[in-house]
């Protein structure tokens, strides 16, 4: 990795990075991740963090998408800077930086049609030799195309030498320059590409930093072509430190994809992760400090540097992300907790009671969904459906026992935890059985299923009258 002194700011230099993803799907959790380090190293910093929503493809960018991305964010904590840039208010901009370059003979017009330019691939292939723009109208007079003919505009890019990058993630990296070809800034009908658009971006935001996928390694060699050729046309195009991260893996090794389970922000959510979880198993997906494995907020903004990010992708754990999400569930606030998992069971939960119930509730909850799922019995009306296992412990004899219970709860005068638990431990012993003997058949009479909190527990966040009216109709069954 790169030494950290030699790339962060200085008091003439703040740091300004940027989160910039293409509003076409979903917020993928790679792309979150990007946007975290990229938002996290700017507050470690003091800089600004900004957001610019690419949405130059006008068929595939939607409405519906931006939403989905900016409340991925804002879920995950993610405060940007600043006005949201759309790039796709800026092609005047990015036709302007074309036409600059232009009138100073660092780039040229291509009047070469798409037939030879496939004629050119073809024969490249061909030969086995790179595909690449061969350069043709590089140095020819623009006046020997037919009149009106149509033409994009190239830069003109080194034709010896190399082009160096002291990435602050992958260390140094270099190209022969006659790999880069004169690729196209501007196409022919005025519009500019991504490879303009996204420097002219970069440098008119001010950003100090770009931090993103390894998979846009090679992009970088490109856009420093345009960089250095606007320095001394205009001022500002100072070269960014680059932060290239690698992409994450399934457990598999393979890159992430659809079948190693979601990929959205979005799709977490719903599966019941809290954005504080999601936010540290992002966090950890290549940075690490130590061996610590649970960050807050204010940690990971006080301890986070890009040069501590990993070379090697990282490899995405379901099961660990459910543990820590435990983990975060056991530590939530109970009425925080509460909000969400009445949300889950829609008009029927009652907040106050999730709330008092929460402490029993999420001692094994892995994820918001199974919580909820768990204090449904809460919300139950006579007579409810048993789950198929719960029905087969209500035998006979477990109905016998129940009416026996039945009775004695009835005569309890005290309906806490400690008294119930004392009736029915004498009732055990008295028929000289383990108490999971009489728990198991009234767990089922009392919430239909074979799983709930402690007994004691579900008896007394029932009540008296809703516990006697549900063992009563088991009894009687």
């Amino acid at each position: 990795m790169a030494s950290s002194d030699s790339n962060h700011a200085d008091a003439q230099r703040p740091v300004v990075t940027r989160f910039a993803p293409s509003p076409t799907g979903f917020l993928h959790i790679g792309n979150a991740r990007t946007g975290l380090f990229s938002w996290l190293y700017a507050r470690h910093f003091g800089g600004k963090a900004l957001l610019r929503i690419e949405d130059t493809d006008k068929a595939r960018s939607t409405q519906e998408a931006i939403d989905v991305i900016l409340e991925g964010l804002a879920w995950l904590g993610l405060d940007f800077d600043g006005e949201t840039v759309y790039q796709s208010e800026r092609a005047g901009r990015h036709a302007e930086v074309a036409q600059k370059l232009l009138d100073a003979g660092k780039a040229y017009k291509c009047f070469a049609t798409p037939e030879e330019l496939t004629e050119m691939r073809e024969a490249q292939r061909a030969a086995k030799q790179p595909m690449r723009y061969d350069g043709r109208w590089r140095d020819r007079d623009p006046a020997e195309a037919p009149a009106g003919a149509p033409f994009t505009i190239r830069i003109k890019t080194p034709e010896v030498g190399e082009t160096v990058i002291e990435d602050a993630v992958q260390g140094r990296v270099k190209v022969d320059n006659r790999e880069i070809d004169d690729f196209i800034l501007l196409r022919a009908d005025g519009s500019p590409t991504y490879m303009l658009a996204v420097v002219v971006d970069d440098m008119d935001m001010g950003c100090t930093h770009i931090i993103r996928g390894d998979d846009h390694l090679n992009n970088a060699f490109r856009q420093l072509q345009v960089i250095r050729a606007m320095q001394g046309i205009e001022d500002g195009w100072e070269e960014p430190v680059y932060a290239h991260i690698p992409l994450i893996h399934g457990n598999d090794g393979a890159k992430l994809s659809k079948r190693h389970g979601a990929l959205g922000v979005r799709d977490y959510r719903d599966m019941g992760i809290l954005p504080e979880t999601m936010f540290n198993y992002l966090l950890r997906l290549g940075w690490g400090h130590g061996d610590q494995e649970e960050f807050s907020m204010e940690e990971a903004i006080a301890l986070f540097d890009i040069t501590a990010v990993g070379k090697g992708p990282s490899r995405f754990d379901m099961k660990k992300l459910l543990s820590m999400n435990g983990n975060y569930i056991r530590a939530a606030d109970d009425a925080r907790l509460a909000a969400i998992a009445a949300e889950i069971l829609g008009e029927k939960a009652d907040v106050a009671l999730l709330t008092q119930a929460m402490p029993v509730l999420k001692t094994r909850a892995r994820d918001m969904n199974e919580l909820a799922d768990g204090a449904a019995f809460l919300f139950k009306t006579l007579p409810f459906a048993m789950d198929e296992q719960a029905a087969a412990l209500l035998d006979d004899e477990a109905r016998i026992r129940l009416s026996a219970i039945l009775a004695r709860l009835q005569g309890e005068t005290y309906w806490t935890i400690e008294a119930l638990e004392a009736n029915l431990k004498v009732y055990a012993e008295e028929l000289g059985l383990g108490l999971g003997k009489l728990a198991q058949p009234l767990r089922a009479a009392l919430t239909g299923q074979t799983t709930s909190p402690g007994i004691f527990d579900v008896l007394v966040l029932l009540g008296r009258e809703e516990s006697l009216a549900r063992i009563a109709a088991q009894a009687a069954a």
